[in-house]
């Protein structure tokens, strides 16, 4: 959080009922300014210090004391937690998922800390937190007469869901979570143009000697699933007869929500013998697919776990990121100069498929970094760079479980209000229905969505590598002029939404 000061309200706020916490929602206002006062205070004065360790965790034979672990300094008055990380025992994300409570007094990986926030079954943000909008009827956006009066609309609909929701559950919630994709907001013309690949791309490979098969991991409320095969239905009933759709989705929420969307009307009800819904996560799956099949992925990647490292400016070594959380709940950042196998196998892969070619988070030149090193308050180390091992252990899944694949992904090349780093996610939670962006991922599991871009090139290279498939990196707005009735889009003054909308969008396919 901005400091330990928001992060205490933020907990305190989450574990008491909405409806009596209106109270804490005008001070949690102020504090959050005042917060960011304290931060930019801290921001003065912050630089990476050293401690000592006698207990390493596979530290490099011959090691100084002083080298084996690194604290990461954030406050002004920075705890020493070196006993404590050395006595807190090393869980993961896969140890933690049958624990219903937050877990206390444990270290763990920078990834694992993600995956736990995000994905665990008991208190997960995605496992319990999230709700997805969905517009109601779909835009006439021909009668729409611009851009903005699109935006005023959209805003006017979010209004009345949210409130459709309080009355719903007869209280207002201003922790409510609630986000939208471009399958609703352009339903069903976005569905229709990801169908008209599909389509495409399949009736000139492998029709007729293979089924249609198609599997989308993070479909959301199922809209997208939904769209696709109505389209199919429609244009190519051949070709619907052979088409077989299968969701992968590791919320039980969301994995009700798609059954129940597919049974709410006729129409739907009729795509139920095409549909199967697989609830678990894609990295436990031990099923080998070996018939070609498409593998559906639109804005999944981002908010897969990273793993963090910083780098000795001297040596130029990588350092892995370890979260500490103390006996009250509270984070505190190590950083180890010997990596995990996971992160220390993607530097390898990273660096074969791009021959090199690669940003860091520290000047290349060794003049430079010197230079930098005489400023005052200079940090000893670099600042921090999140690469994405959880993507590369999909990209294992796909090579060894589903080896004629053909995948089509859409995801954010970039994003504002980052956290500071190379590679850095958005962490922000929704708060009396405006979005709060925080300077840290290290947050109040389960209430704070965060969301890391991808580096098109370089996660185009690692999958190459992988998978031994090609591949081509269109914009969102190309592949929605190649494949979408643009058309069906475009307001009175001539502005399309569709194209205009996720300019910060890319999208990779296997060719």
């Amino acid at each position: 959080m901005d400091s330990p000061i928001v992060a205490q309200l933020f907990r305190q706020l989450f574990r008491h009922p909405a409806c009596q916490s209106r109270r804490n929602l005008a001070t949690l206002s102020s504090c959050l300014r005042y917060g960011r006062q304290i931060r930019q205070l801290q921001h003065q004065q912050r630089r990476h210090q050293t401690t000592r360790q006698h207990i390493i965790r596979g530290a490099k034979k011959g090691l100084p004391d002083k080298e084996i672990h690194w604290q990461q300094r954030t406050e002004l008055l920075s705890v020493d937690m070196s006993e404590q990380y050395k006595a807190y025992p090393m869980v993961t994300a896969n140890g933690l998922r049958t624990r219903k409570d937050r877990p206390r007094q444990v270290k763990m990986l920078m990834r694992d800390f993600i995956e736990d926030s995000l994905y665990n079954p008991h208190y997960g943000y995605f496992s319990k937190q999230v709700v997805i909008f969905t517009p109601g009827e779909p835009f006439d956006f021909n009668s729409i007469p611009d851009e903005p009066t699109f935006y005023s609309e959209l805003g006017r609909r979010y209004t009345e869901f949210e409130d459709a929701l309080d009355a719903r559950e007869k209280r207002v919630n201003p922790t409510r979570q609630i986000w939208h994709t471009p399958t609703e907001l352009f339903r069903p013309y976005y569905g229709e143009a990801i169908a008209r690949y599909l389509m495409s791309n399949y009736l000139m490979t492998t029709y007729p000697y293979h089924d249609l098969i198609i599997y989308e991991m993070g479909a959301g409320r199922g809209t997208l699933m939904l769209n696709i095969l109505d389209y199919i239905r429609d244009i190519e009933p051949a070709v619907y007869d052979r088409t077989k759709f299968k969701i992968i989705e590791i919320s039980p929420t969301l994995a009700a929500l798609q059954n129940s969307q597919l049974l709410s009307t006729a129409v739907t009800r009729g795509h139920a013998s095409k549909v199967e819904i697989i609830n678990k996560s894609i990295f436990d799956w031990n099923e080998r697919v070996a018939s070609p099949c498409f593998f559906l992925a639109m804005e999944v990647f981002d908010n897969f776990a990273h793993d963090v490292l910083r780098y000795d400016t001297d040596t130029e070594e990588p350092l892995q990121g370890t979260v500490l959380i103390d006996g009250q709940g509270d984070f505190y950042e190590f950083y180890e100069p010997v990596l995990d196998s996971v992160a220390a196998r993607y530097l390898r892969v990273r660096h074969a498929a791009t021959q090199g070619l690669y940003r860091v988070p520290y000047p290349t030149s060794r003049a430079a970094r010197w230079l930098k090193k005489q400023l005052p308050l200079a940090p000893n180390l670099s600042d921090p760079e999140y690469i994405p091992t959880r993507l590369m252990q999909f990209f294992d899944i796909l090579e060894k479980y589903f080896p004629a694949h053909r995948l089509l992904t859409s995801d954010f090349h970039t994003l504002p209000d980052a956290v500071k780093g190379l590679n850095a996610p958005v962490v922000q939670t929704r708060f009396e229905r405006r979005m709060v962006p925080v300077t840290t991922p290290l947050v109040h599991q389960g209430y704070f969505d965060i969301l890391f871009p991808t580096d098109f090139r370089v996660v185009e290279a690692v999958y190459r590598a992988i998978t031994g498939k090609l591949t081509r990196v269109l914009s969102h707005e190309h592949f929605m002029r190649s494949w979408a009735f643009v058309e069906d889009t475009r307001t009175k003054s001539g502005e399309n939404p569709l194209l205009s909308w996720y300019r910060n969008a890319s999208v990779l396919v296997t060719v």
